[in-house]
């Protein structure tokens, strides 16, 4: 039986923060994206996920998406599961009809589109830039780069029919400070912090907020080529002044602020959440 606790809530406030609390599960969620919807691609496991999940449990109705059917049914439903209000769908980012069918099947089930979290991503090589194949470099800048520039223009247009809306790319810590070993994944996650800055000064009369956020190692399959050996692991450690890798759930409430009203005159900013690792000034 599923129990409801209003947690310090005030008269007049527009979030209200309910508990809910089973046996097996402890959610909390709030209302601060209530009737929001949200797209976020790349989003059946790792960082995307979790922000699917931080979405979904700050009200929004979202739509998660992945290029292999079963991941999406598994991630549809944990996030049902969880109580969200949820769309899943196949979309490989690189093919146009899939791009265009992710918009389609968003505006039918939701019937708008308010926030896009661009996660996808691809590093299909590591080495040095300059070791970088033609062919690895076109695929990295067409996945991390090109690509998320067509799925804002596609949603540009139905944010503007809303009266405004708010964007969130997925750079990197590498797009601050280079990784040897991830040269050209590194340069397309710097392009991202540019095309946040370009994006965000055209749309930014129609209410559209663009961001980005720039997360440190974080614990994912993704990730794992870094840490899965114990030397290098301890290495990458000697450069977190924290001491330790991210969770997912670490990146999920920093994009969860971009896409709400507390984030309302931040727009063209690049945020860092890398645990205190070299970065800029």
């Amino acid at each position: 039986m599923v129990a409801y606790q209003i947690l310090g809530c005030r008269l007049g406030q527009a979030a209200v923060c309910v508990r809910m609390m089973s046996s097996n599960t402890a959610v909390q969620q709030s209302a601060k994206l209530a009737g929001k919807i949200a797209i976020v691609t790349a989003s059946t496991d790792g960082i995307g996920l979790a922000i699917a999940r931080r979405l979904g449990e700050d009200g929004a109705h979202v739509v998660v998406s992945s290029r292999k059917q079963t991941n999406v049914d598994s991630a549809v439903a944990e996030l049902k599961g969880l109580g969200c209000s949820v769309l899943g769908l196949t979309c490989h980012v690189a093919k146009e009809q899939d791009r265009q069918n992710l918009i389609s099947k968003t505006l039918e089930k939701f019937g708008g589109i308010d926030i896009l979290v661009s996660n996808a991503a691809v590093n299909p090589a590591v080495g040095g830039v300059l070791d970088c194949p033609e062919s690895v470099w076109d695929k990295i800048f067409e996945i991390n780069v090109k690509n998320a520039l067509q799925l804002s223009q596609l949603v540009v247009p139905h944010m503007q029919e809303r009266g405004g809306g708010a964007i969130v790319y997925i750079s990197s810590i590498a797009g601050f400070q280079p990784m040897n070993l991830l040269g050209a994944y590194s340069v397309s996650k710097t392009a991202l912090l540019g095309l946040t800055k370009a994006v965000a000064h055209q749309v930014a009369s129609d209410n559209i907020r663009v961001n980005c956020v720039a997360p440190g190692i974080v614990r994912t399959n993704f990730s794992s080529t870094l840490t899965q050996h114990p030397a290098v692991y301890e290495k990458i450690l000697e450069t977190i002044p924290l001491g330790r890798i991210a969770e997912t759930k670490e990146m999920a409430g920093l994009v969860s602020f971009l896409c709400s009203s507390d984030a309302s005159y931040i727009t063209g900013e690049s945020f860092i959440a890398a645990g205190g690792m070299q970065s800029r000034l």
